[in-house]
């Protein structure tokens, strides 16, 4: 079976994106390599053996246009409540928190944040299919 290891993003600024998800999803540099025209970045915590790879572009210096192809990352909180307002008080902007119903029974509940770069990132309560 194929296993799931990361997910890559472009970022304009390394410290300002490594300082995002370091704030606001507890992801710590897990290694960092540096070549002549690019540097990844990958970063992870404790909670899963996933990493995302921030790839950072020498010289770019233009926002990059994520086009309507990107959809989302997703991370899941225990807490929902509680990483809206963490999140909120540090300044970082999360939209409004969404109990996802479509038949009437709640099978969802999150909110969504945009990165420095404007990518988009759901935040689910943990449960269910969202471990």
């Amino acid at each position: 079976m194929a296993k799931a290891i990361h997910s890559m993003i472009r970022v304009l600024d390394e410290a300002r994106s490594v300082a995002f998800y370091d704030q606001a999803f507890g992801l710590k540099v897990a290694d960092r390599l540096d070549f002549e025209s690019f540097t990844l970045v990958y970063m992870s915590n404790d909670e899963t053996g996933f990493e995302l790879e921030l790839t950072v572009n020498k010289g770019r210096t233009e926002p990059y246009n994520l086009g309507d192809g990107y959809g989302h990352l997703a991370f899941s909180v225990d807490d929902l409540d509680a990483e809206h307002k963490r999140l909120t008080d540090a300044g970082l902007s999360p939209r409004k928190l969404v109990d996802f119903a479509p038949a009437g029974e709640v099978i969802a509940r999150f909110f969504f944040i945009a990165d420095p770069d404007g990518y988009q990132i759901e935040v689910l309560k943990r449960g269910g299919r969202y471990l």
